[in-house]
């Protein structure tokens, strides 16, 4: 495995996967999710969340699936973020009080969106690093 495309891959993807959630839960549906309070601890949390999200689909790209294009990454990305959506909601219903199966959906729906993008922009950059 190339360490520097996945460390390089796996933090600017997280980074994308950090603005597409400040567009989907910020920008976009600001009255349906309850909203965070903007404090250091929250912004810290949800950053290194997205990190770790790009670093997670990163690996799995490098080490085992050996994806380098965005179309592939894409793809790929589809399917983790559908697991990723379903894994969270589904635990979400079991803990969160007020969630209706609309934001369940709507989350579900959001997450392989964003899992979609960041899986493509992540594989286009795994496939410019390592043919350099």
């Amino acid at each position: 495995m190339n360490t520097k495309s996945f460390l390089v891959a796996g933090i600017v993807g997280g980074i994308v996967n950090w603005l597409l959630g400040w567009f989907f839960y910020g920008i976009l549906p600001e009255d349906f999710y309850t909203q965070p309070k903007d404090t250091i601890k929250t912004m810290v949390s949800i950053l290194s969340g997205c990190i770790t999200v790009g670093l997670f689909i990163s690996y799995i790209f490098n080490r085992w699936a050996r994806i380098s294009t965005a179309k592939n990454g894409a793809k790929a990305g589809a399917i983790i973020g559908i697991f990723m959506g379903l894994i969270a909601n589904l635990f979400n219903m079991a803990f969160v009080k007020g969630l209706t199966y609309a934001m369940f959906a709507a989350d579900v729906i959001i997450t392989i969106i964003m899992a979609t993008i960041t899986g493509a922009v992540i594989g286009l950059l795994i496939g410019k690093l390592n043919s350099d």
